[in-house]
C-alpha cells in the first residue's frame, strides 16, 4: 500500500488493526507497518486529533485514534534509540522513535538540555521547549505556546495556542480505556509553577492556575463568584470555566469529629475570580519573554 489513505479510510483500517488480538498476527498483516506510518504522520501534521471540539464547543474523544496508538504499540518491537557507544541509552518501540522536525519551516524553539516530542505528536509553530520538558504520543501542542522547564504534556492530551505551561506543570496523559477524554487546556492558558491536572480535565479558554494548584477528577473546585462547586460526573469531565482564576483554599472537614476538634482543614481549588483587562495586562511580560 503505497497510496495515501483519506482520514476515513485510514479510521477503518486501524480499526480493523485493533481488532486482530494476536501480535504476531498482527505484525504479519499485509501493510500493516504502511498503515501505522501513516497513521502517525497523521498525528504529527495534526490532521488527526485524540479529541477535538464540536459546533457546540463539547469536547469529543476520538476512540479510534486512542485504539490507533494502541495497535503502534503492540505493533512495534524494542529497540535501541540511542549509539551503543553513548552514555545515555534509550530503547523504545520501533514505531516510536523521536518526532522528527524541521526546525526552520515549523519554527520551533527546542533549547538545547534535553527535551524530548514522542513521535505522533503535533507541534504548531511558533511553540517553545525549554529543557527538559516532554510531550507524549497523541498530544497535541497549539502555536505560540511555551513548556518551561521540567513540563509534561502527556499521552492525548490537547493543549491550546498561546498558552504558558511553566516549569515543573503535568498534563495528564490517558490512553485506556479507549473512551477515557484527555485533558483539554484551551487557548491563552496559563498553569502555574508545580500545578497540574490529571484524569480528563478540561480548562477552558484563558484559565489561570496560581503555583501549585492541582485538579484530578475527583476535586471539587468551589467558585467563589458565582457560589457554585464543580465536579466531574460519569458523563461529563471536570470543566473548569472560561477566564477562572484559580488558588488553593481550604475548607473544613465538617463530617468528621476529630478533624473539627483538630482544627483539620481540606485543601481545594477555588476560583477566587474572573480574568479582567487588569489580569490581561500581567501576561504582556510573558509575551516579551518569547
Amino acid at each position: 500500500m503505497k497510496k495515501s489513505l483519506s482520514k476515513n479510510q485510514l479510521q477503518k483500517e486501524i480499526i480493523t488493526l485493533a481488532q486482530i488480538s494476536s501480535v504476531t498476527k498482527l505484525r504479519k498483516t499485509v501493510n500493516a507497518r504502511d498503515i501505522i506510518q501513516q497513521f502517525i504522520s497523521a498525528l504529527n501534521s495534526g490532521a488527526i486529533r485524540s479529541a477535538e471540539k464540536d459546533t457546540k464547543g463539547v469536547w469529543i474523544t476520538n476512540t479510534w485514534v486512542k485504539e490507533g496508538i494502541l495497535v503502534c504499540m503492540r505493533f512495534g518491537v524494542i529497540t535501541g534509540m540511542s549509539g551503543k557507544t553513548e552514555t545515555l541509552q534509550f530503547a523504545d518501540k520501533d514505531t516510536f522513535p523521536l518526532r522528527s522536525t524541521d526546525f526552520t519551516i515549523e519554527n520551533i524553539r527546542i533549547v538545547p538540555g534535553g527535551s524530548s516530542i514522542r513521535d505522533g505528536s503535533f507541534i504548531g509553530k511558533g511553540v517553545i521547549m525549554m529543557p527538559p520538558a516532554y510531550i507524549n504520543t497523541g498530544a497535541y501542542v497549539g502555536e505560540g505556546t511555551m513548556l518551561d522547564s521540567h513540563s509534561l504534556v502527556g499521552s492525548c492530551a490537547q493543549v491550546g495556542n498561546r498558552c504558558h505551561i511553566s516549569a515543573g506543570a503535568q498534563i495528564g496523559g490517558v490512553l485506556e480505556p479507549v473512551n477515557a477524554s484527555p485533558c483539554i487546556v484551551e487557548d491563552d492558558v496559563l498553569m502555574g509553577i508545580n500545578s497540574s491536572i490529571a484524569e480528563g480535565v478540561i480548562l477552558r479558554k484563558r484559565v489561570l492556575l496560581v503555583p501549585g494548584v492541582n485538579i484530578t477528577s475527583a476535586t471539587p473546585v468551589y467558585d467563589l463568584i458565582k457560589q457554585k462547586v464543580y465536579k466531574a460526573t460519569d458523563a461529563t469531565p471536570l470543566e473548569i470555566p472560561e477566564g477562572a482564576i484559580v488558588v488553593n483554599g481550604t475548607r473544613p472537614k465538617d463530617d468528621n469529629k476529630f478533624a473539627l476538634e483538630q482544627w483539620i482543614q481540606i485543601q481545594v481549588p477555588v476560583i477566587i475570580k474572573y480574568r479582567d483587562k487588569r489580569t490581561d495586562l500581567k501576561t504582556l511580560l510573558e509575551e516579551a519573554l518569547r
